[in-house]
């Protein structure tokens, strides 16, 4: 399946400009906690406890002054922690708790916008006859009698979650569950999750352990609350109900662990080496058994470089899908240079190996596009929200399942950072009728006796001519040498600064057929140069004019 939204037929919508995307804005690196002593575990335990039990009771009051919080009730909360742990790390969780409030907020959004066109389509396949066959823009009506009255009760299940979630987001009421939704209903299915009830309590604990500190420029090494000097020595500052397990002076605990940051370590050196703000969170991986210690800092805005720069040396297509990456190399004036690449991958197991193989398909695109000396790579501007839907797709599961396992989100944030990283522009297009168009116009013309193009390939030339804001429709070829001009006529794409290249082709001495003269056909200087489809230039095949009877 293609990833061109907006492929259904009748009537052509907009197409929006492209553009650059931006870099991203912060970069965080892992790395791992080794040798740790018993007792080093013991107080890390005890201190991600402590304060978890901090933070869970401070989002609860942030949640219940919903949209009445005010900067005087955070100064309150905060003041009440510091008794309890420190200024610092009252901050880091007050911090926290109302980013967590805002992020359930803007899913409660989501969640509304879900409900609501849930139930227009509902609503409007009631309200056509049982039976009526649907189109490619709109779905039809229910098959049966029984669907229908089906579907009408669960239009009111949706009607009455919606008018619920409308008033909690009135009255500014969120839900949160610290540790994960999820977690918490696998409690209740330990057989189909294969856990027993010790092995999840362990979990939900540590995941609701809270153990992370912002950091702050001009500090020593950054981070006054968990600090990491240059040498990798790792210390904590103790809460003050813990500060009787404090090893080193001014109540900190220095770990036993050396720690080596493999990757972006000359960076992060950097920085600590000028005591820039750093960020910590030092986390337990139950299912390993590992502690991990994660780096994070802000990244200075990068200049956006613009499209015409970036697309001097051509760009790459890409078009996603649901188990592959189609990309193609065009040249700068949009032809198709090459042969088109695959870059496959897994999305089954575990999220950390679906987030593996998703790198390391975008690695192997951004050393394919060094090799083609190539600084702009071209991807659809996808948004699947609305295309998961239950009810847009029915009874096709099978399909609401592939368009779901297709992670267009992580995607578009791991190639920003990746190309940023490499000096490569991602171009961001419209993602309309590009499959559509371009099997329509791309697939046929590329496909050779010893290469199969494939929808996916031609969709990705669509996307690369749309990024360098080309018509998609390719030029038709001229007619043999036999029956027409054999050189002298354009084909597929000129550059903007040849002269008349959306003139009609010159005239050449001689005759061009037996019975019409050079450049005096009906359709001579029509070049319909229009993209969309249905077009004369692209359908319509060469004719000619019947003898005169008179000859």
């Amino acid at each position: 399946m293609a990833s061109g939204g907006g492929d259904g037929v009748g009537e052509l919508r907009g197409i929006a400009a492209p553009f650059v995307a931006p870099g991203p804005s912060g970069v965080a690196v892992r790395t791992r906690l080794r040798q740790l002593t018993p007792g080093d575990e013991k107080v890390l335990r005890l201190v991600g406890a402590h304060l978890g039990s901090l933070a869970s009771k401070d989002l609860k009051a942030r949640c219940r002054d919903g949209l009445e919080h005010c900067g005087q009730a955070w100064a309150v909360r905060k003041r009440e922690l510091t008794a309890l742990s420190s200024s610092r790390w009252a901050g880091s969780i007050t911090k926290a708790s109302h980013d967590q409030w805002a992020l359930a907020r803007r899913g409660q959004l989501a969640h509304i916008h879900n409900l609501e066109a849930g139930i227009r389509t509902i609503e409007d396949r009631l309200s056509l006859p049982v039976g009526r066959k649907g189109t490619g823009k709109a779905p039809g009506g229910y098959r049966s009698r029984r669907e229908w009255h089906a579907k009408s009760r669960r239009l009111r299940v949706l009607q009455d979650r919606l008018a619920a979630a409308r008033a909690d987001r009135e009255a500014g009421i969120v839900h949160v569950v610290r540790g994960g939704r999820r977690l918490a209903r696998t409690r209740h299915h330990l057989d189909a999750a294969q856990l027993t009830e010790s092995a999840w309590r362990g979990r939900w604990e540590a995941e609701r352990w809270f153990c992370q500190a912002d950091g702050e420029s001009g500090k020593r090494h950054g981070n006054e609350t968990i600090r990491v000097s240059p040498e990798g020595e790792v210390s904590i500052k103790l809460p003050v109900p813990l500060a009787h397990l404090a090893n080193a002076p001014q109540g900190r605990y220095v770990l036993a662990s050396r720690v080596v940051f493999a990757h972006r370590g000359t960076e992060w050196a950097d920085r600590v080496a000028a005591h820039r703000a750093i960020a910590y969170r030092i986390h337990l991986d139950t299912g390993r058994d590992r502690w991990y210690l994660t780096a994070s800092w802000q990244l200075p805005p990068t200049p956006t470089l613009p499209s015409e720069a970036a697309l001097a040396h051509g760009v790459i297509g890409v078009d996603m899908n649901a188990g592959h990456l189609a990309a193609w190399h065009l040249d700068p004036h949009g032809n198709p240079t090459g042969s088109p690449r695959r870059f496959f991958y897994d999305l089954t197991g575990t999220a950390q190996h679906r987030d593996a193989q998703i790198r390391h398909a975008l690695t192997r695109l951004m050393h394919w596009a060094h090799t083609c000396d190539v600084r702009a790579i071209a991807v659809e501007d996808l948004d699947l929200a609305a295309e998961k839907t239950r009810e847009k797709h029915g009874r096709r599961t099978r399909f609401r399942q592939l368009i779901s396992g297709m992670p267009t989100g992580k995607l578009r944030a791991r190639l920003a950072s990746m190309a940023d990283a490499t000096g490569i522009a991602v171009i961001a297009v419209d993602p309309a009728y590009t499959s559509r168009w371009g099997a329509q116009h791309w697939q046929k013309p590329l496909t050779t006796t010893t290469r199969k193009t494939i929808r996916h390939d031609a969709a990705a030339v669509a996307i690369g001519r749309r990024a360098q804001q080309h018509p998609i429709r390719r030029r038709t070829t001229p007619p043999p040498a036999h029956r027409s001009d054999a050189v002298g006529h354009r084909t597929v794409q000129a550059g903007p600064s040849v002269p008349g290249r959306e003139e009609p082709r010159p005239r050449i001495p001689g005759p061009r057929t037996r019975s019409v003269g050079a450049g005096r056909g009906a359709n001579a200087g029509n070049q319909n140069a229009q993209h969309r489809p249905g077009r004369s230039a692209e359908h319509e095949t060469w004719q000619q004019d019947s003898l005169p009877l008179s000859l």
